[in-house]
């Protein structure tokens, strides 16, 4: 195993050790914020030792199998020896992977590409976002910047899973994605695995443990869905696998939200549907782009199935959606007029060039609408935070 493996298996024995101690000493509610913080890099190691340490994985379920037990047993002496027992045996877990050399885990440069800074960077600043929506104003700052921080870490860890499930068909899709780190072999497959995992497990260390709770779940829940239901499951089994996808791209400004306000309200949910509703014409853009690329994969995106036609005449219908759904928040007073100005100007341009692309089918229209769409949102959300503050 690589190093990020060895740092989650670091931090796995400080979390379960911490646990001990504060257990024995009685530290009641010290205990049970370090046995909750203990878990996520619990759950990693297994996740690790199934895929690519099947050596390991024995003492690794044993070592979460004991955690459970430990929470479930409430009688101090059998919650102590229990725990006990978990700290052991992810001491032996953690010696396992810090035996031999970690082999070749190529460029360092080539992990920050595995985070997908360009995506990412969308997501923080909807999330952002959504934190001075949550705030009604200026959030606090030390809680905007830990949450901001933990939600990069989710994003990043989600993206490097998918480069690691994606290997297969990224290096069928031609030049756009054949030289992605994982696809082209200059990053192992395992350590993207492992650094993935790793992102995703500190992420909710630190939302848990600096923000609150509710947030750290959240940034857990979307990582998840991005992971195991858009990427493993619908991206390659249905044409619809971006509608309902989008579910995941939509949950940054929840986190912003609730790591302002500690919990989730009517604006969230209106951040959550603008995002959702969003993605569909934001992505089959691209896909008509790029759908060649996609036809050599065999993914079912939209173009690919049902033809370029279809596929903008679907844009226009989510567009005129997308500009319902944006506007209608104005007149049930969750926003302003600052926001209801700029949702008004940027859905009538944004629906001007999808029924452009409608008119023509041709490639560069499906560009500029591309390009625009990214535009737009950020410009949205901008004028979301602003709204919050005049």
């Amino acid at each position: 195993m690589g190093t990020w493996a060895r740092l989650t298996a670091i931090a796995a024995v400080a979390g379960t050790g911490l646990a001990v101690v504060s257990g024995a000493a009685g530290w009641d509610t010290a205990h049970r914020v370090l046995a909750a913080l203990a878990l996520p890099p619990l759950a990693a190691l297994a996740a690790l030792a199934w895929v690519s340490a099947r050596r390991l994985l024995p003492v690794s379920l044993a070592s979460l199998a004991a955690f459970g037990l430990a929470a479930l047993l409430t009688g101090r002496a059998a919650h102590l020896v229990f725990a006990s027992l978990a700290f052991a045996a992810t001491a032996l877990v953690a010696a396992g992977t810090l035996r031999g050399d970690a082999g070749d885990e190529g460029p360092l440069r080539d992990y920050l590409t595995l985070t997908k800074p360009r995506i990412m960077s969308l997501l923080l600043l909807t999330g952002g976002a959504g934190a001075f929506v949550g705030a009604a104003g200026i959030p606090a700052w030390g809680a905007f910047a830990a949450t901001m921080a933990g939600l990069a870490l989710a994003c990043g860890g989600a993206s490097a899973l998918n480069h690691y499930l994606d290997r297969d068909i990224d290096r069928l899709m031609g030049a756009r994605t054949d030289r992605r780190p994982v696809a082209s072999g200059r990053v192992p497959a395992a350590r993207a695995l492992e650094f993935g995992l790793a992102l995703s497990a500190f992420s909710f260390v630190l939302l848990d443990s600096l923000v609150n709770l509710p947030t750290a779940l959240l940034a857990l829940g979307g990582n998840l869905f991005y992971v195991l239901v858009y990427t493993r499951w619908l991206k390659r089994s249905t044409p619809q696998n971006i509608v309902i996808g989008g579910a995941a791209g939509a949950v940054p400004p929840l986190v912003g939200f609730a790591g302002a306000s500690g919990h989730l309200g009517w604006a969230a949910l209106v951040m959550f549907v603008v995002v959702f509703v969003w993605t569909p014409p934001h992505f089959w853009a691209l896909a008509l782009m790029l759908k060649e690329h996609y036809a050599r994969a065999n993914v079912p995106m939209l173009p690919v199935t049902r033809g370029d036609a279809t596929t903008a005449r679907q844009i226009v219908w989510y567009t005129l959606v997308l500009i319902a759904v944006t506007l209608a928040p104005v007149g049930f007073g969750t926003f302003g007029i600052v926001y209801g100005v700029a949702a008004a100007a940027l859905g009538a341009l944004f629906l001007w060039l999808a029924v452009e692309l409608r008119r023509t089918l041709e490639r560069v229209a499906a560009v500029r609408l591309f390009h625009f769409s990214l535009l737009y949102l950020a410009l949205l959300f901008v004028a979301m935070a602003l709204d919050s503050v005049v």
